[in-house]
């Protein structure tokens, strides 16, 4: 059985010719595909740091399951699709929910446990029945609807929690992630969130030392005189150690909040998996439903030891482009790095000693950028929105789910903002569109007709049978 795990050298090793693409079966050199796994880890350094910490888990435990989860998506797709699991910015807006109802970290990788299983269905489900599944009960108009309504959701988080906490330092991370991310090009755009961070720490420490304790709100929400930045913690830290585990908690209520990522979640491997294979020149269509099924098993193994979910990086896409290596080794590399750092405690102590203006700063563009995504799947969908069909589910959706509308069912269940908001996306859009006349109805599929994956199921099956 091939696991993708042999690679043909290609060329000297060394510098591939000017043009020249280095495909997912070859490789450099060693140290040079180290030096690539390297970049690969960096690339997703911003995102990965960022999540764990607003999740309120571990950071260490996050880079160190971000690297099983990139091994397993890596032999589950037999080394065809190179892509890096990171931890999803995704489920940032379902954990401040469920915190916000008492829940605890067991809580929160419960919920999302259940949404890695049910992603892993998804995947199965587009392997047996083709991607048209997709598309007919999650187009354009509803996936978009919902990753606005995600990314939406999280202003709160932002306005109320971390920008009060410094909100000059906020002020100024905000403005120079926007210049990086603005006027930088290449690799340093690509990780414009990590140089934020890195900016916004050295400028808490200035700040402290120039300026001394700052009052305001710290991290519990209670107005003290403390430090920008509390290094404390680092210098406590050991240099290697194991991670803090916990398993997972399950309750409904929760797991009703978590649900609707599932949707965001399959659009986007869907465009990453379409993106890959364009770059590659690969058919990848008979790998969507593997790709799918295998960030689920990537994310269940997560949580179930108490990180956060994975999904694949569109940061590291990025570096692929730039660098026009897509060697699936070097994935490989990066996963080792990745379990090498999650056995860094001291490591986690700098990522967990972020402050709050800080994060403030950063999070402003961030969870706009998570929202807007959603825009971008209207915009290359050509999603018409002068349509009633897709304009009534789609505007009511959203307000719900940024609003965090609440709706009681009994007096022990409710829904509100996200879970309810996607419910009405999918429900309205479905229930209009059996009312609506035939003029309406014309729509653009998710993917494109036509792909082997697109019309037929069990494509993955095909493919065997014809290697």
């Amino acid at each position: 059985m091939k696991l993708g795990v042999r690679w043909t050298l290609h060329g000297d090793g060394r510098t591939p010719a000017p043009g020249a693409v280095v495909r997912p079966d070859e490789r450099l050199s060693w140290p040079r595909t180290a030096g690539l796994g390297a970049q690969h880890v960096v690339a997703m350094f911003g995102a990965s740091f960022v999540a764990p910490v607003l999740m309120g888990l571990d950071p260490n435990l996050a880079i160190m399951m971000s690297g099983v989860a990139t091994i397993v998506f890596l032999l589950a797709t037999r080394g065809r699709v190179p892509s890096y699991l990171g931890c999803s910015l995704s489920f940032v807006g379902v954990a401040a929910v469920i915190r916000a109802d008492g829940g605890s970290s067991a809580t929160v990788t419960g919920a999302v446990f259940v949404v890695g299983a049910a992603l892993f269905l998804s995947g199965l489900a587009v392997r047996r029945f083709g991607a048209r599944i997709i598309h007919a009960a999650m187009p354009p108009i509803v996936t978009g609807a919902v990753v606005m309504l995600i990314g939406f959701n999280l202003a709160p988080v932002t306005a109320a929690t971390y920008w009060p906490q410094d909100q000059w330092t906020a002020l100024l991370v905000m403005l120079f992630t926007g210049l990086a991310v603005v006027c930088l090009r290449g690799f340093w755009s690509r990780i414009a969130i990590f140089l934020g961070l890195v900016f916004g720490y050295v400028l808490s420490w200035a700040l402290d030392r120039v300026f001394g304790k700052i009052h305001s709100a710290d991290a519990g929400g209670q107005v003290t005189d403390h430090w920008r930045l509390d290094l404390s913690g680092v210098g406590r830290a050991d240099w290697i150690g194991l991670p803090t585990l916990h398993g997972p908690s399950f309750e409904v209520s929760a797991v009703l909040v978590a649900l609707p990522v599932v949707i965001a979640l399959i659009a986007e491997n869907a465009g990453h998996v379409k993106a890959v294979g364009e770059m590659t020149g690969d058919n990848l269509d008979d790998k969507l439903g593997t790709a799918i099924s295998a960030d689920g098993v990537g994310s269940m193994l997560s949580t179930a030891v108490g990180g956060p979910p994975n999904t694949t990086y569109s940061e590291n896409i990025g570096v692929m482009a730039a660098t026009r290596v897509y060697s699936t080794a070097a994935y490989w590399a990066a996963a080792g790095f990745a379990l090498l750092f999650g056995l860094c405690p001291k490591f986690g102590a700098v990522v967990a000693a972020i402050p709050g203006g800080v994060l403030g700063g950063i999070t402003v563009i961030l969870y706009g950028m998570i929202g807007l995504l959603g825009a971008q799947i209207w915009i290359n969908a050509k999603v018409d929105l002068r349509n009633p069909l897709n304009l009534v589910p789609a505007a009511a959706g959203i307000i719900i789910g940024v609003g965090n509308v609440s709706m009681e069912i009994t007096d022990t269940f409710s829904l509100s903002g996200i879970a309810l908001g996607t419910l009405v996306v999918i429900t309205g859009y479905h229930a209009l569109r059996a009312f609506a006349p035939a003029h309406l109805k014309t729509q653009g599929p998710l993917l494109d007709e036509g792909t082997s994956s697109y019309d037929t199921g069990d494509a993955d099956g095909d493919q065997r049978a014809k290697s």
